[in-house]
């Protein structure tokens, strides 16, 4: 399958990629074969290319629906067409000053220059090629300098070249900037000695800014908030309206300030369970599933940039041996903009907008056993902020709580399994897990920081951080002493996978490149039997998660692996999934 070369933008497929014509042999594909700049739709007399995604037989077997996309090939055209863009100038700034203590790269002096004369400009509306700063970069900016001159170490305070940028510029801003923003920059009133008086008197309009200021002046001093203070903000100021801002006249500078800050203070873990509970009653209790095993996947929602990921497909092979699997995200989300579950099934027809009540039906269905649930449909307050997220840059401390969610409940045991990329979150997350009162968890260092282990070579060269297919957990053992909190004992573990010790031949990951066709061929290929990377990947994350996570018959690891050999040899995982493309049209 070839990459869109210079697409078009929003280029539209034909109105039909699988043609619902009755006339004889005729053909239909599950997605089209992509070329530069046009669509093609096969001839009814051609014959399938051999690396064609799905198996032709499967196609006319399982019937599989029409959808419409936008040019599906790259992940970037997923991203709203409505959704605003950032300036950019401002945008690579927050990138280096919005960051953790040790993470911070101060600007030097012509950085800080640029960056005052295009907020600058944008404030007095000035700005005629460029995007316009918008009021969430200016609270998320404002925010970083803020907290760096309060509460870091002194290598990430201000820069020389920042502190002279601001002197020169400070007075010149404190004239035009709306006093929100003035606030998040100076809440003390004493900038460069210029002596406002509006950060100190503001109190924001009405009674949800009003809270909400009021918890950004610690954060602006480096403090901590608790549990209920954090939630109280949150439920306040969510969801966001498209559009204007709320009629109860919330800030967007002031909540981008607040979500960036907490993460620039390094969020505790009353902090964390607060963003992690705070909308689990949103649309209902949550249903519970029938099903004896259930495994929550929190791969981060922002996606995968440059490598495979299988995620989709694991779950497709655990569901064959009764491993149910519930997977969520959302389509597109920055900073990344990469390759998610909801493009590859959009992609392939499947329904996107599943209620949490209708994943559990196939949850259910023993011809499925695994489903995708939307934030937009089981968490809309949140869903609401994928617009500020992409123009506060970093990632904000939802970042970490929305990959431990439960969507949907069992009747049986359930887990949880997230990917993280920067050491030190791998507690939280686990502790998160444990709140949620799982029989299990685990956390995978995988590559981009997804839940996708590899079969390279480590290599020799890296000693920073915790390597790739690190992993962390713990599972909960049945005893009988009653003097042991509700009878349950938790076994910890950690350790770093080494696909070789297992059998696999070390291979290089197969590359996507934001390809979201790409991902789906080789994701299919592998379920069609098609020996590989892909496939040893596949069997590698099923087969060592069903080991780690203490589930049934897979006590021993070689086992485990030749159970997820034989769901996708058999051709089981493969009829799994297309039947998910199906079924998850007619239910109810």
């Amino acid at each position: 399958m070839k990459l869109l070369i210079n697409p078009e933008p929003f280029l539209s497929p034909p109105n039909s990629i699988f043609p619902t014509t009755n006339a004889p042999h005729s053909t239909r594909l599950p997605f089209p074969k992509l070329t530069r700049r046009r669509w093609i739709r096969p001839s009814l007399s051609s014959s399938p290319p051999p690396r064609a995604a799905l198996a032709w037989a499967a196609i006319e077997q399982f019937g599989l629906p029409e959808f419409h996309v936008r040019n599906p090939s790259l992940s970037s055209s997923y991203r709203g067409p409505a959704l605003p863009r950032p300036n950019q100038t401002v945008l690579e700034a927050q990138a280096r000053v919005c960051t953790g203590p040790t993470q911070t790269r101060p600007l030097d002096e012509h950085q800080a220059f640029k960056v005052f004369d295009t907020i600058l400009r944008s404030a007095r509306g000035e700005m005629k090629d460029e995007e316009q700063v918008s009021k969430a970069q200016l609270g998320a900016f404002f925010a970083g300098m803020t907290i760096r001159a309060n509460a870091f170490p002194e290598a990430t305070q201000w820069s020389e070249g920042e502190t002279r940028a601001m002197k020169i510029f400070w007075p010149l801003l404190v004239r035009v900037l709306p006093p929100d923003v003035i606030f998040i920059a100076d809440p003390e009133g004493l900038m460069m000695g210029v002596g406002s008086s509006i950060g100190p008197q503001y109190v924001g309009n009405g009674t949800s800014e009003m809270r909400l200021v009021g918890a950004l002046r610690e954060v602006l001093a480096g403090g901590h908030l608790g549990f209920e203070e954090v939630q109280g903000v949150l439920k306040d100021v969510l969801p966001l309206q498209e559009g204007d801002e709320k009629p109860q006249g919330v800030s967007e500078a002031l909540l981008s300030a607040f979500l960036i800050g907490q993460r620039m203070n390094r969020e505790t873990d009353r902090e964390l369970k607060a963003y992690c509970l705070a909308f689990d009653d949103e649309i209902g209790p949550p249903p519970v599933a029938d099903v004896r095993s259930l495994t929550h996947y929190g791969e981060p929602y922002d996606g995968n940039t440059r490598f495979f990921r299988s995620t989709l497909f694991v779950a497709a092979v655990r569901s064959c041996y009764g491993e149910s699997c519930l997977l969520h995200g959302v389509e597109w989300m920055a900073p990344k903009g990469g390759v998610t579950e909801e493009q590859m099934l959009k992609f392939m027809g499947a329904n996107i907008n599943l209620s949490p009540f209708k994943a559990k039906k196939l949850l259910e269905d023993d011809e499925v056993g695994f489903a995708y649930v939307s934030q937009r449909e089981a968490r809309p307050s949140l869903h609401s902020l994928i617009r500020i997220r992409e123009h506060i840059k970093k990632r904000p401390p939802l970042a970490t709580s929305e990959k431990v969610q439960q969507y949907v409940k069992a009747s049986g045991k359930e887990s949880i399994v997230a990917g993280f990329y920067h050491e030190g979150y791998e507690e939280p997350l686990l502790m998160l897990m444990k709140r949620r009162g799982v029989h299990s968890g685990l956390v995978v260092k995988g590559e981009e920081g997804g839940l996708s282990m590899t079969t390279r070579l480590r290599s020799a060269n890296t000693t920073r951080g915790l390597p790739v297919n690190y992993c962390s957990g713990f599972r909960a053992l049945d005893i009988s002493s009653p003097s042991e909190l509700g009878g349950v004992t938790r076994q910890g573990f950690s350790l770093e996978v080494n696909a070789k010790d297992y059998g696999f031949q070390p291979t290089d990951t197969p590359r996507t490149d934001r390809s979201v066709s790409k991902n789906i061929e080789l994701g299919l290929a592998a379920l069609r039997g098609e020996k590989g990377p892909a496939y040893d990947r596949i069997v590698l994350n099923a087969g060592v998660v069903d080991h780690l996570l203490g589930v049934d018959g897979a006590e021993d690891i070689s086992a485990a692996l030749d159970r997820a050999r034989e769901a996708i040899d058999s051709g089981n995982a493969l009829k799994r999934l297309l039947n998910y493309i199906k079924v998850s049209h007619k239910i109810g």
